[in-house]
């Protein structure tokens, strides 16, 4: 059965990006790279906010040539393989393969979508990951915390939720940052 999966980088202090918006502090290195491909490769589809899809767009065309790192390479050919999602009611069309735009998001017809998919599902987007957390309808929250705090910012998790999580997996890479891969029983989920 697919999962909804929230995979997010973060700021020890739980930022996605800092107060002027920028997440440059996030780019990871070839290690780090590396293990979030192979946390992205069972992924069938991403659901996106129309900030998050704008940012993730650039995989579409990104180079794919020797001169690019191998785990870059190797990103973008996961990400174009992969169905995506923008909920948006602003953005005027998509401008990726494999994408499809809705102007709401509805609890109901993720959890079909998931409950459909033959591989997961991934929410991407501080925002939307939100919002399907305080439906009840995410199953697990990887997060990478990079070794930087930013002290203030858009935050991981949606202020005013409380989701109750099961630590399942933890690594520590060479750079200093942390993988933590949480279930979200379905007791710490709030009631939908």
């Amino acid at each position: 059965m697919a999962r909804l999966v929230y995979l997010a980088v973060a700021s020890l202090d739980g930022y996605v990006e800092d107060a002027s918006g920028a997440f440059d502090w996030a780019a990871p290195d070839d290690e780090v790279h590396a293990f979030v491909n192979d946390l992205a490769r069972p992924v069938g589809t991403y659901l996106y906010g129309r900030r998050m899809y704008e940012t993730m767009a650039y995989w579409e065309t990104a180079s794919t040539g020797d001169d690019v790192p191998a785990p870059e390479r190797d990103f973008a050919q996961i990400w174009r393989a992969a169905d995506k999602v923008v909920h948006s009611r602003t953005l005027p069309a998509p401008t990726t393969a494999r994408t499809r735009l809705e102007r709401r998001f509805e609890p109901a017809d993720v959890r079909r979508l998931v409950d459909s998919a033959a591989s997961d599902v991934a929410v991407g987007g501080a925002d939307l990951a939100g919002q399907a957390l305080a439906a009840g309808l995410v199953d697990e929250c990887q997060l990478v915390l990079c070794p930087v705090a930013v002290g203030a910012g858009k935050p991981v998790f949606p202020v005013g939720v409380r989701v109750g999580l099961e630590l399942v997996e933890e690594r520590r890479f060479r750079a200093g940052a942390v993988f933590l891969r949480y279930a979200v029983p379905r007791t710490g989920r709030p009631a939908t």
